[in-house]
């Protein structure tokens, strides 16, 4: 077995910096599993970090991601969650295991602060990870850490949706493509607001009812109260920010539910007060989850048969392409694989 591995890191902040480096290989401590990276799932706050650091304070040099699947090879003294053979996803949040949500400075995420995961092998401490659903593989389980437990925790856990309610679903990128899927799994009509028919039609073949295309038709909120004659949606995922956060006020239902996720055009919301006061609407803001409920969704996944979209899978060689292609956008998510599993 070899003492050495490599991983992907930057000496100071920049993409363009990014290099692969062969490093010693990690040794389990105590309470510790060491895990062999099968798969690395990339989000938009992976490039946002080693950018510009997104507010984080970094140590260099710093390797970055967040969302890994892969195969525990090794357990340090004391360890009793997990075994040798064991296959384990990533807990954004380590510290957060279940309860009140933790501010960031009380339990930091991993991939900023916390050293991320585009390595060979990754030694952490074993309340990190959780059992990866049995029904993906490493590739497709490695989107769920970040991508599908904010879905999940915007519509099930906080959301309490059930068949029969209507979700209005902007974009297709991870987040979306999965409140898509969690969506219809649960009855609900979802509607899915997207710039391009292309991608509308994508997102109807993994069960979206209707699409409205941003782009010709740019107040969509109206074609939102015309497809529920006027009540409008009892849950909006806001993923723009800015004034869009207006129309989404106008598109909810009376009392209705506005997670607000993203931010592609501005990472301010601006709408009326007295709007909002009289939609007496709910807007929360959603950030990722506890660890309990990422266990939550893994059983979800293998019940339901839910499979991540994957837009494009890179070699572990090739990290500088995928964050290319994660800049650009994506239908679904980018994965680097690093070995079979």
């Amino acid at each position: 077995m070899n003492s050495t591995m490599n991983r992907w890191e930057i000496p100071s902040l920049g993409l363009d910096k990014l290099v692969r480096r062969e490093v010693p290989r990690p040794v389990p401590k105590a309470g510790e599993i060491v895990v062999e990276v099968n798969a690395v799932s990339l989000n938009y706050r992976d490039a946002e970090v080693a950018e510009n650091g997104m507010g984080n304070a970094l140590s260099f040099p710093f390797t970055p991601a967040s969302d890994m699947a892969g195969r525990i090879v090794a357990v340090g003294e004391g360890v009793t969650r997990f075994a040798v053979g064991d296959r384990v996803i990533s807990a954004y949040i380590p510290g957060w295991i279940d309860g009140v949500p933790l501010s960031w400075t009380v339990a930091p995420t991993q991939g900023g602060p916390i050293p991320g995961v585009l390595a060979q092998y990754v030694a952490a401490p074993a309340e990190w990870c959780v059992r990866a659903p049995r029904t993906l593989s490493a590739v497709e389980a490695s989107t769920l850490p970040v991508a599908a437990l904010t879905a999940w925790m915007a519509l099930v856990e906080l959301g309490n949706l059930h068949a029969g309610q209507t979700v209005v679903v902007q974009g297709t990128g991870g987040v979306s493509l999965f409140a898509v899927q969690l969506a219809a799994a649960h009855g609900a009509r979802v509607i899915v607001t997207s710039g391009s028919d292309e991608k509308i039609a994508r997102a109807i073949a993994l069960g979206a009812r209707h699409g409205i295309n941003r782009n010709t038709t740019p107040d969509w909120q109206h074609a939102v109260l015309e497809l529920t004659g006027g009540r409008g949606a009892d849950h909006i995922l806001e993923m723009t920010g800015g004034d869009n956060v207006e129309r989404s006020l106008q598109a909810v239902v009376q009392g209705g539910r506005i997670s607000v996720i993203g931010l592609l055009d501005s990472d301010r919301l601006s709408l009326p007060i007295l709007s909002l006061l009289a939609s007496r609407a709910s807007i929360v803001g959603i950030a990722v989850g506890p660890r309990r409920a990422l266990e939550d969704l893994v059983r979800a996944v293998d019940l339901l048969g839910i499979r991540p979209v994957i837009d494009a899978t890179y070699a572990y060689s090739q990290v500088p392409e995928a964050f290319v292609h994660l800049r650009r956008g994506a239908f679904g998510k980018i994965v680097v694989q690093l070995s079979e599993a």
